[in-house]
């Protein structure tokens, strides 16, 4: 049994842990060993937080799918423009090629926010393993689901408010949010397999390209 008060570092060890090694091994190869001996904990401490392998997929599931939203949420702020929020919702969810390399994985709370890190390459690995896992477990597609619709309501709030403040030509603001997202998942795939954009650009720059045909000359 882990020490009295480490139950809050203890978990947030073992969730960081459980998605290194799946970045590192797939879902498949993942197990509690492997997880036990990325934490730095035994085995007991992972299986007395998390009874199987199941539940801590998930765990790790719903720690990574809303990281993202934290990580946005905590840089706008009111009085911000659409586009200045876009940039943001774009910097988090198409992060550069190559940002934080070799950093480690942390989506706990405790250290603050400014902490949390998911570096560029592990995002792509995670975010491929995750979905094809959820294609066929209810259980992790009501996660992404519930997610999704929250950030595509989000997303729809930013272009309706560049809309009613003349920033932006989105009177169909829902649509607009829809094929954003759509294209970050696209491009997401697409960096895990290398198939890289042309002209030499980043797929980020891909994202932003998409916004940029909304936004009214200034």
């Amino acid at each position: 049994m882990p020490k009295v008060g480490m139950e809050p570092r203890r978990r947030a060890d073992v969730v960081n842990a459980t998605l290194a090694c799946i970045s590192k091994y797939g879902i498949e190869g993942m197990t509690l060993d492997k997880v036990a001996v990325q934490a730095g904990c035994s085995k007991g401490v992972v299986t007395y937080y998390y009874k199987n392998k199941d539940e801590l997929t998930l765990e790790a599931f719903k720690s990574f799918m809303a990281y993202y939203g934290v990580k946005i949420e905590a840089e706008i702020s009111a009085g911000m423009t659409a586009g200045a929020m876009l940039e943001i919702v774009l910097r988090h969810l198409l992060p550069a090629a190559g940002t934080e390399a070799g950093a480690s994985i942390n989506v706990s709370l405790l250290d603050g926010i400014g902490e949390m890190r998911i570096p560029y390459e592990d995002q792509g690995r995670l975010f491929v393993q995750f979905f094809s896992r959820a294609a066929v477990d209810p259980k992790l597609r009501e996660v992404m689901s519930g997610i999704y619709e929250r950030e595509l309501a989000g997303i729809t709030r930013i272009f309706e408010l560049g809309y009613r403040t003349g920033e932006m030509s989105t009177p169909d603001a829902p649509s607009a949010a829809y094929g954003l997202l759509a294209m970050v998942v696209g491009l997401s795939f697409f960096r895990v397999a290398n198939v890289a954009p042309g002209k030499g650009e980043d797929n980020r720059s891909i994202g932003e390209g998409y916004v940029k045909q909304f936004m009214k000359p200034q």
